[in-house]
């Protein structure tokens, strides 16, 4: 599947999002939300655009949609919102936008305003120094639970952004050869997820060989690929926004015994905790189960290395890193619709990393994989 026949999200999807975040802001008390350019901008009005010194952003209030916008936008900002709105107000070059916003919202004297919380602090600081009657607070309890459970359409854009990844993945590993840089590889990587119709190449694109691998997000350099060394190759693209982020590790020789004992260790640990994925059971609990298995076999405890440096996982979809996490003290429940990263990686320092990322979605009955786990560390896709 590829960008041309992915779903789309529709208005009538983002009218319904529209609608739930009022609904959660009655319930709320709060009078109305201020969104900037981000991912809860585009969720709610589908507005992609980029966040600058420059305010943008939309008011959300019971019976209104505003857009404010620097005035020689207007013709951009018309063009690029999908949705209908109520009215859009514009500010020149030489005017406070903070300002305005504080006067499109002074009819609520004292109310309560909810503020995006990707907001950046500049524009957060003048908005809430302009609007001093308001009772500011973040939107982050309005929004994120919206977002965390994905619809339909959201899931199948993932899917297929994902299997855009994993047949880049398949791509490489068929070319791949000593001597090959990382950077040749990465510059690969990107052209293969261009050509395959992603939104705009790689989103991101870690290529590790050898002893770089015990980094987590590498480090810096071009290395050339040696004979027996170990491959961690760690990418993603997007589509209509939704991200994919796959993570292989493999070798295209035969490597150290521990290598491969540790490899089929971190399958074990991705396995287990996809076994213990159901709705209700908390976040938290997928990271320790995980992790107990790592524990079983002498690594960790805990953070400690030789084991896993990090969180087992995190949610993803219009962020490619957006919650809730799987992670110790996140005791949100798994619900329907949640996705994640499924990535216990196993660092031995100085030595080499292994890190196996997978995504999976709840369902009513427990989880469900995007793509399928990496088959072996020989033939990594059978």
């Amino acid at each position: 599947m590829t960008e041309k026949t992915a779903p789309r999200i529709g208005n009538e999807e983002r009218a319904g999002r529209l609608e739930a975040l009022r609904g959660r802001m009655a319930e709320a008390g709060v009078d109305a939300v201020v969104l900037t350019p981000g991912a809860n901008l585009r969720y709610v009005t589908g507005l992609a655009w980029g966040a600058t010194e420059r305010l943008v952003c939309a008011i959300v209030r019971p019976e209104r949609l505003v857009f404010v916008a620097p005035r020689f936008e207007a013709s951009s900002l018309v063009a690029s919102v999908p949705v209908p709105f109520d009215d859009a107000r514009y500010w020149e070059e030489h005017e406070n936008p903070h300002a305005l916003v504080a006067t499109l919202l002074a009819d609520l004297g004292t109310g309560t305003v909810a503020l995006d919380p990707n907001c950046a602090f500049g524009h957060a600081d003048a908005l809430v120094a302009a609007a001093t009657a308001a009772r500011w607070r973040s939107a982050h309890d309005l929004i994120a639970p919206l977002r965390a459970q994905k619809s339909a359409a959201e899931l199948a854009l993932m899917r297929a952004a994902k299997q855009i990844t994993l047949e880049v993945h398949r791509t490489v590993f068929e070319q791949l050869e000593p001597g090959t840089r990382s950077s040749e590889v990465r510059t690969e990587i990107d052209r293969l997820h261009r050509a395959a119709g992603a939104d705009d190449g790689s989103t991101f694109c870690a290529v590790q060989f050898g002893p770089a691998t015990a980094h987590p997000h590498g480090i810096p350099g071009d290395p050339a690929l040696q004979p027996g060394e170990l491959v961690l190759i760690d990418t993603g693209c997007a589509l209509e926004g939704y991200n994919s982020d796959i993570t292989r590790t493999y070798a295209l020789d035969e490597v150290d015994a521990r290598i491969e004992r540790l490899w089929d260790l971190e399958k074990q640990a991705q396995a287990a905790a996809f076994a213990a994925a159901r709705p209700g059971v908390p976040c938290e609990a997928l990271d320790a189960v995980a992790r107990s298995v790592l524990e079983e076999h002498g690594l960790g405890p805990d953070y400690a290395l030789p084991g896993l440096p990090h969180r087992l996982g995190h949610g993803i979809g219009l962020e490619i890193h957006e919650g809730p996490y799987l992670v110790r003290g996140d005791e949100t429940p798994l619900a329907p619709g949640m996705c994640f990263s499924n990535e216990p990686m196993i660092v031995v320092p100085d030595k080499f990393g292994v890190r196996l990322e997978d995504h999976f979605h709840i369902t009513d009955n427990g989880a469900a994989w995007f793509t399928e786990p990496q088959h072996s560390l020989y033939a990594p896709f059978g």
